[in-house]
Order: C-alpha cells, then structure tokens, then sequence
C-alpha cells in the first residue's frame, strides 16, 4: 500500500487468481435428482393436486431451509425409472443435507422395495413422500446443525465469489486510468490491491466454512442413513398396503392409472374407512380363492375319469380310434362310426354344468350378522367377502350379477350389475357397506331373486340363473308361496345354493333352507375361504 504508481502488468499478476475463480463459478443445482422435463411436469402437476404435499411442503418450510426441493427430489427418486443423482460437489452448499438424504434414500434396500409400487405411477410416488413424513422430520431435526453450516458455507462462498468479483473491477478500473506505458496512478492501484487482500480473508473464511459444513454434514451422515432407511421401510409398507386393499376390493392397477388423483385420493380415504376395511384381507384372499376355482374349472369339462362309452364328442375319444385316422383305408370306418355316435370314448363325471343366467346373492343383513365367529371375522365379513367374489365369477362368465340385501319382511336393498356395463368400484362399495339391520326373512329376498330371473327369461331368453342365499338365522315360508317358489324354479330351470354361517341347525335335514336348496352347506371356521370353495366351480 502507498501513493506509489505500479505497472498493469504487476497488478494482472497477484489478481489473476481471483479472476479465474469470478469468470468460472461452477453451476450449482439445487436439485439432487436429474429429471427431464415431462419428469418436472408431473411432479408439479402431483404437487397442484395434492393437498397433503402441500401442507407439508408448507410446514416444514416454516422451520427448515430448502424442503420443499427435498419434497421433490424424494418424489422424483420414487417416480423415475433408475433415478441418476448429481454429484455432491455440483450441488449448492445449502441443498448438501437434501443431497446426502436422497443418496441415502436410494442407496437403501428398503428404498428399492418401495419403488416397486411406485415407479411411473406418480399418485403412489406422492403417497411415498407423505408417508415418509413423521421420518423425514426426525431427519431434518437432527441435521439442523448440518444445515445452518451448510448455510453458513453458501453465505461465505457467496462472499468469496463478491469478493472475486470486486477484484476484477478492481483491476478494469486500474486499466481504464493507466497511460500508454501501463501506469496505474496509486490511488487505482492500492484499490486492486486492497480488493486482493480483501478476497484473500474472505476465501479463506469461505473454506473454513466448507470445513465445517464437511465436518458437519459427516456428523449427521449416519444418522441420516438410518433415519432414510426406517422412511424407505415404512413408506413401502404404506404403500403395499394401499396396492393390497386396492386389489382387495377388485380396483386393477390399469384402473388407478388412468384415475384422476383426487378421485384416486378419495377412494383410498374410502377404502380405508369403510365399515368393511378391516377385512380387505379376507375380501382378497376370498377373490384369490374364487379365481384359483375358476382356473380348475371348465364348463362341461371332462371331469374324473370312470370308463368308456359311446358317443361322437371328439374331444373324449380315446386314443386305438384316433389311429384310425392315420389308415386310409379305415378313415371311411371311422367316419361311419361318427355318424352313428358309436365312437369309444372315455366316460366321465364331472361338475354339473354352470348356469347361463344371472348370479344372485341374497346376503343376510340381520343384526345377527354381526356376531364374531372364529378370529374375530363376523359372519357379515364373511358373507359380503362371499357376494364379492360371487360378482367376480359373474364377470368372468359374462353374466349379470346382483346383490339383494336382506332382513326383515320391509327391509331390502338391490344392486344390479348388469355384464354389459362397467361394475364402478363406488357401487360396488356401496353394495358391500349396507347393512339393514332387524330380524330376517326368507320370502322376501327370494321373491325378489325370481322375478329379477323372470324378467331375465322375459327380456334376453336366458334362464339357468344361480341364487345364493347366504344367512345365520332360521325362517319359516308359507305353503303357497313354497308352491309358486317350486313353479318358479321349473320354469326358469334356476339353482339355489344355500350357505348356514354359523348356524348348523339351519342347515339340517328337513330344515326350511334346505327343502328351498338345491345344495347346503354348513360355515363354521369363519376364517377358512375354502369353505365354500366347490360354489366357484359349480357356479
């Protein structure tokens, strides 16, 4: 320092250093995620949607810095397909605990479980972050000093970049008065030089500060990682649960995507307050039974195997006639032998053939219904988890489903699912919500149940309709009406299938139940789906 004139040149020199750093500041992101735009789309389009994002976003901006690109880095690891994160040293110094909680994220096995369910789907990819709320908390409290030395670090890099800056016009300056032969007067020159002294202490305090962010940022590491990992695990039970219940109540996954998020949003809330949510177990495993019955089961198949007869069923002959075939001379014998159905083949005996009709499930509402049998499963459980998987094998089959929900004489409740429309999940619950309550009768629901296959018969020409009359409780019908139901059944050639929950006597020989079915059976282990497991091949 002094009033003493200096050289450009000699000034340049000492400066450069400082020039370099002001004209090549590296880019720092704020984003740990690489994403494209469409990415970015849905994550905004997510966030618009989403009020639960929202909130949280909102308050948890109120006590820490930088959430809400957290919130977004964390649904982007869950929504992209092999999320790539940019490294730490091209992150802004105040987004570093972001970026070590996302590496931890993804590095997780728990994380790897999660994005399973999540992937591509952006609805299950914001219930990921929302479920990883109360974790994330803990996370963010105790980095808190990680944190404020991360911001501390900006602060003090900004300030060395300033300071960078100052000194390069600094020296502009000093060019700008110099003479023809480079002479800097002094008062330009100490400016040039004070600017460099003055970047000098404020780049050594900005790497000090990144000492300490370091320092900072490997303290709370291990805390990070396993707070990341206890998220992860408890966001993709979440998660699993949320895709169970939805398979549960027959939602299919090709149905929750093309589902607006708020419709989706409100059905999940539906679901897991329905009066049945607690059975989504059974209500599943019923339909996993039913569809595994389904699968053993053929109309007209061939069934068990009991000898060889006649006949011109060429999918039953055996094989000495089938080598006919390979002879010339004997392929005119066989065709012959067609004709007349005196071809061998094999005799079998099989499941009586289903029907053609609707399926009807007549469910007992009565407050009996809410009696618990074995592990705690009430028989109403048990009979809506039954009907449920009963409208499954009407949908399968092409054929119309309704619900008729029962007690007494003035009590009851239809729901129609025609096979040509759309069975709405919204309808669908309101079938397996209702519950009447009172006492119980017969007459009425199976009334009903014929004159709906009556106007079947009428309308389509379709009989062999199925009745399944699912109750606990006993019940007497008059003779007349015993005699019109007979008729009925004549006429539209329908079967009847009785189920006794919990209720052995109703089901025994000579008990009304009975002489109104075609086939009784008896539920006691309310846990067991394989009790009723022959409906679903004979149905």
């Amino acid at each position: 320092m002094g009033n003493t004139p200096r050289k450009l040149n000699e000034l340049a020199a000492p400066a450069g250093k400082w020039l370099g750093l002001s004209a090549a500041a590296p880019e720092r992101h704020t984003a740990a995620v690489v994403a494209d735009r469409f990415e970015k789309i849905a994550w905004r389009d997510t966030y618009e949607q989403s009020a639960g994002l929202r909130e949280l976003a909102e308050e948890l901006n109120k006590r820490y810095d930088c959430t809400t690109d957290l919130l977004t880095d964390m649904f982007l690891a869950a929504y992209k397909v092999g999320p790539p994160l940019r490294e730490r040293s091209e992150m802004d110094p105040t987004r570093l605990v972001n970026h070590q909680v996302i590496t931890s994220l993804v590095k997780s096995v728990e994380f790897a479980e999660l994005r399973r369910e999540t992937v591509g789907d952006p609805y299950a990819a914001a219930m990921a972050v929302l479920a990883q709320a109360t974790a994330l908390r803990r996370i963010l409290e105790g980095s808190r000093d990680a944190q404020e030395q991360t911001g501390r670090a900006k602060t003090a890099q900004q300030d060395a970049d300033d300071a960078a800056t100052a000194v390069g016009e600094a020296l502009r300056q000093a060019a700008d008065v110099a003479d023809e032969d480079g002479t800097v007067p002094a008062p330009a020159a100490d400016a040039v030089q004070q600017a460099i002294e003055a970047a000098k202490a404020v780049d050594t305090a900005a790497q000090q500060a990144a000492r300490d962010a370091a320092q900072a940022l490997a303290a709370a590491a291990p805390g990070i990682r396993a707070g990341a990992r206890n998220a992860a695990a408890k966001a993709a039970e979440a998660v699993r649960e949320e895709a169970a219940l939805m398979r549960a109540w027959g939602v299919a996954p090709g149905e929750l995507e093309r589902m607006p998020f708020e419709r989706r949003a409100r059905l999940a809330e539906r679901l897991h307050t329905s009066r049945l949510a607690q059975w989504a177990g059974l209500i599943g495993r019923f339909r996993q039974m039913a569809g595994g019955e389904r699968a053993r089961k053929v109309e007209n198949s061939t069934g068990e195997l009991v000898g060889v007869t006649l006949g011109n069923d060429l999918s039953r002959v055996i094989p000495s006639e089938l080598t006919n075939l390979g002879l010339p001379e004997l392929r005119a014998v066989f065709a012959a032998r067609y004709a007349a159905g005196e071809l061998m083949l094999y005799d079998s005996q099989g499941e009586q053939t289903t029907g053609q009709g609707a399926i009807i499930a007549c469910v007992d509402t009565s407050h009996s219904m809410y009696e618990a049998g074995p592990g705690g499963v009430t028989r109403e459980a048990w009979a809506k988890a039954c009907a449920l998987a009963l409208l499954d094998q009407a949908r399968h089959a092409k054929r119309d489903f309704v619900g008729i929900l029962f007690s007494a004489a003035d009590k009851i409740q239809i729901f129609r699912f025609p096979a040509g429309e759309p069975a709405g999940i919204a309808r669908v619950l309101d079938f397996a919500e209702t519950f009447l309550g009172g006492g119980t009768s017969y007459q009425r629901p199976l009334t009903a149940a014929g004159e709906l296959l009556e106007e079947e018969f009428n309308d389509a020409a379709r009989a062999r309709g199925d009745i399944v009359m699912i109750t606990d409780d006993e019940c007497g019908v008059t003779e007349e009406w015993m005699r019109g139901w007979n008729e009925a059944k004549h006429l539209l050639g329908f079967r009847v299938f009785g189920v006794a929950i919990g209720a052995p006597r109703a089901a025994e020989a000579g008990s009304v139940l009975e002489a109104l079915c075609d086939n009784l059976r008896s539920i006691d282990d309310l846990t067991d789906v394989h009790a009723a497991a022959d409906l679903f091949r004979v149905i």
